[in-house]
C-alpha cells in the first residue's frame, strides 16, 4: 500500500512506528517499485566509497569518548580541561578526515578553521592550568615535505682508458 501524500521522511517514521526496520539509506521504502533495487545499489556504492572516511571518523569518535571519560579529581577546572581537550582533539581528528576525504570546498575550509581554532583552545586551556604545551609539530593540514634524496658524487678519478688516468681538477689552484 502506498501513501503518495506522505513525505518520504514521514513514511519512514510511520513504518518504523509499526516495527519495520528501514534504513534511511534504503532508497525506496516500497519494495515492489520497479526501480527499488537501483537506489539501494547506489546507496551501497556510496557507503562503500565513504568507508575510509567513516573508519577515520569512527576511530576519532572512539578516541574522543574514551579520553573524555575522566575520573573527577575535585578540581573543577582541571576536570573541565581534562574532558574538553580530548573533545577538541576529536573535533580536530574529524576535521582532518573531512580534509582528506571531503570534496565540498566550503566544508573543507570550515574543517581547516576547526583545526586551527580547536588547537588554539587546547593551548589556551593548558596555559590556564599551567600545563606544559605539546611539542611543536607541522600543522596537521599540511603535507610533510618529501625527503630529498642523497646526491651521489660524480667522480671520474677511477676511470682509465689505454693507460691514461683521469684526475679530478684541484680546487685550490
Amino acid at each position: 500500500m502506498s501513501y503518495p501524500f506522505l513525505p518520504r521522511a514521514s513514511a519512514l517514521a510511520l513504518a518504523a512506528g509499526f516495527g519495520f526496520a528501514i534504513s534511511p539509506l534504503c532508497g525506496w521504502a516500497q519494495t515492489d517499485h520497479p526501480d527499488s533495487k537501483a537506489p539501494l545499489a547506489t546507496a551501497e556504492t556510496a557507503v562503500a566509497a565513504e568507508a575510509p572516511f567513516l573508519a577515520e571518523n569512527s576511530a576519532a569518535m572512539d578516541k574522543m569518548m574514551a579520553g573524555m571519560d575522566v575520573k573527577p579529581t575535585g578540581d573543577v577546572d582541571a576536570d573541565f580541561a581534562a574532558m574538553m581537550i580530548p573533545h577538541h582533539q576529536g573535533a580536530i581528528d574529524m576535521a582532518l578526515a573531512e580534509l582528506r576525504h571531503g570534496t565540498n570546498e566550503q566544508l573543507k575550509r570550515i574543517a581547516q578553521e576547526i583545526v586551527v581554532e580547536q588547537q588554539q583552545e587546547i593551548i589556551a586551556m593548558r596555559l590556564a592550568l599551567g600545563q606544559p604545551l605539546p611539542a611543536q609539530a607541522a600543522a596537521p593540514t599540511q603535507v610533510a615535505p618529501a625527503p630529498t634524496p642523497a646526491v651521489a658524487v660524480h667522480n671520474h678519478s677511477s676511470m682509465s682508458k689505454n693507460g691514461m688516468t683521469m684526475t679530478p681538477p684541484n680546487p685550490t689552484k
